[in-house]
Parts: C-alpha cells; structure tokens; sequence
C-alpha cells in the first residue's frame, strides 16, 4: 500500500466529505490505497451502523462504496496526469455522477469491510469503476460508480 491514502491527497479546499473527507472529523475518514492494479479501503462498522440487529445499514454500505470509487477516480485521473507529463499539486477532486448498488445478501456488522474497486473505463474527466465490498471473505454488495473530475477553479 502506498503511504498515504488518496484522500489525503485532496486539497483543504476539497476534504469536507462526510464519508472520505480528512476535514470531517464526524465522518467515516476512510482511507483508499492502490494494491496493484485494484483500490482497496477497510472500514469497521460502529453499532450505530445498523439495520437490523446483525446486520450493516444499506445507505452506509451505499456511501463506503461511493467514496471509495470518488478517490479512485480522483487516483486514476492523477496517474494520467503523471503519465502525460504533468505534476499537479494535489489528486483531482471527483463527484459522483451515478451511483448503482447491488445487495446480494446481509452485510453482518461484526467484522471488518473490505472495499475492492477496479478502473473500468477512464475518457476525458470520467472514470468509471466497479467495487465489491466483502465481509468475512463474501461479496455482500457490489458497485458501479460513474466519477467525474471537478472543473479546473471551481471553488466550493
């Protein structure tokens, strides 16, 4: 894994998330890192996350998959801007422009989730990725997230 998470490689500007934001001191704070050709993140569930008793609530499982697949976008668009030549500051900042869950089964909320997320496509300020998010070793849920670079001067 690298040293530091993509999300630490946003400006201050643009790490307000709740879910990845390393401003956001009530968020998730999730951390995302390539291993090889894959982004992988882990996150352990608070009791507070539940759905059923046992069981992790959708919408976080929704969000996890969210912001991981925004800063894996945001690391792909870096690294085609590495490979073109360039040495921006900090990782592009993305947004989600689509976002499709599938729950296969219950997510238990005892253990560790573990996020596995793949480049599918990457054209001009789109990437698109696909995440599977394990619990104890099952793929509980799945993802595509359409991610799009923020223009160059927007300003929150």
């Amino acid at each position: 894994m690298n040293e530091k998470a993509f999300q630490e490689f946003y400006s201050e500007d643009f790490s307000h998330c709740y879910g990845c934001g390393t401003q956001n001191k009530e968020g998730y704070q999730i951390k995302s890192y390539w291993e090889g050709d894959e982004s992988v993140s882990y996150f352990e569930p608070k009791p507070h996350h539940t759905s059923i008793p046992g069981f992790v609530y959708g919408g976080l499982i929704a969000s996890l998959i969210d912001c991981h697949s925004t800063g894996t976008g945001a690391a792909a668009l870096y690294d085609e801007e590495i490979k073109a030549g360039n040495k921006p500051e900090f990782y592009p900042r993305c947004v989600t422009a689509s976002l499709l869950v599938n729950y296969l089964k219950p997510t238990p909320i005892d253990c560790v989730l573990e996020l596995r997320a793949k480049v599918k496509e990457l054209k001009g300020k789109k990437v698109i990725v696909s995440v599977n998010l394990f619990a104890k070793g099952e793929v509980t849920a799945t993802g595509e997230v359409v991610v799009v670079r923020v223009p160059e001067g927007w300003k929150p």
